[in-house]
C-alpha cells in the first residue's frame, strides 16, 4: 500500500479519536473557521471523500459530480451548505461514523492503485500519491479547527511531511491562483520534523529561506495560522511575499487569516 494512504489512514484514525471526545454541545459551537462547527467540518470532509471516491471509481460518476459542484459554487453556494444539503439529517455520531467507514475505504483504494496512477479532479488531473497528500491535508488542516475550539495541543507526527511537501510544491501556483507571477525561484525550505529529523528543499536557492518548525510551516501553508503568529524565520522579500499567500489548497486564492485570528494560548 502506498505510504500516502497509510498516514492517511493513521492521520483520520487520530482524529476519529478525538472526535469521539466530543460532548454533544460541542458539535454545535461555532470554530474560528468560517464559522464551522465541528459537524460542518466532518461534514466537509466525508463529502469529499465521496466525491474522492466517485473519481477513484475511474467511471463517469465523477464528471457528473463535478458539473454540478462547479455549477452551484458559480452561484455561491459555500461548500459548508453543499455538505449540509446532502448530510443535514444525520447525527453527529451518524456523520462520524459514515466518514470514518468512507474515509477508510477510499484512502484503501488510493493505496491499492498503481502508484502511476492518474486521478480526475476540479482542476488538472492529480497523481494518486499527490491525490491522496490532499485528502490528507484537508483531514489534518480542517481538525485543528476542532483542536482549537477545545484548546488542545495535537501531538504533532512526522506524517505532516507530507503536508510540507505539497506547501513546498505549490510556491509557483500561490501566485499564479491570483493572478500573479511567482517573484522568483522557490526558496530554501528548512524544517524542523516532530522527530528532531531536518527536511531541506531548495538547498541551493537565492531566493531567500523559510526555515523552523515543520508543523509550524504546515499550518501556514494550509491557513490554519497567520506567519506572524509562528516563530518561522522568514528571510528575503520572494520568502516574505509567499509566506503571506501560502495556499497549498485546491480553490480560487483564499486570504490567511488575520494576525491573531486563529492563534490561542
Amino acid at each position: 500500500m502506498l505510504q500516502e494512504s497509510v498516514d492517511l489512514l493513521a492521520e483520520a484514525e487520530e482524529l476519529h479519536g478525538f472526535l469521539r471526545t466530543l460532548e454533544e454541545a460541542d458539535w454545535r459551537r461555532e470554530t474560528t473557521f468560517m464559522r464551522w462547527t465541528p459537524w460542518d467540518v466532518v461534514a466537509h470532509l466525508h463529502f469529499f471523500d465521496l466525491v474522492s471516491l466517485s473519481s477513484v471509481a475511474g467511471d463517469n460518476a465523477f464528471p457528473a459530480w463535478r458539473n454540478d459542484l462547479v455549477s452551484r459554487m458559480a452561484k455561491g453556494e459555500p461548500s459548508s451548505e453543499m455538505a449540509r444539503r446532502e448530510l443535514g439529517a444525520l447525527s453527529p455520531g451518524e456523520l462520524l461514523s459514515r466518514w470514518r467507514t468512507t474515509c477508510r475505504d477510499m484512502a484503501t483504494q488510493l493505496g491499492e492503485s498503481h502508484p502511476d496512477r492518474r486521478l480526475r479532479w476540479f482542476g488538472p488531473d492529480m497523481g494518486v500519491r499527490m491525490f491522496t497528500t490532499a485528502r490528507l491535508m484537508e483531514t489534518w488542516a480542517h481538525g485543528q479547527e476542532i483542536y482549537d475550539l477545545k484548546r488542545v495541543k495535537r501531538a504533532p507526527t512526522d506524517r505532516i511531511r507530507h503536508i510540507c511537501v505539497i506547501g513546498v510544491k505549490t510556491f509557483g501556483w500561490t501566485f499564479l491562483n491570483r493572478g500573479l507571477t511567482p517573484p522568483g525561484a522557490p526558496p530554501r525550505v528548512r524544517l524542523t520534523a516532530p522527530s528532531g529529523e531536518i527536511w531541506e528543499w531548495n538547498e541551493t536557492s537565492e531566493s531567500g529561506r523559510v526555515e523552523g518548525d515543520a508543523v509550524e510551516f504546515c499550518q501556514v501553508v494550509t491557513q490554519v495560522r497567520n506567519v506572524a503568529d509562528t516563530a518561522l524565520d522568514v528571510e528575503g522579500d520572494v520568502a516574505a511575499q509567499w509566506m503571506s499567500i501560502a495556499q497549498c489548497f485546491a480553490g480560487g486564492p483564499v486570504d490567511p487569516p488575520k494576525p491573531g485570528q486563529r492563534t490561542w494560548t
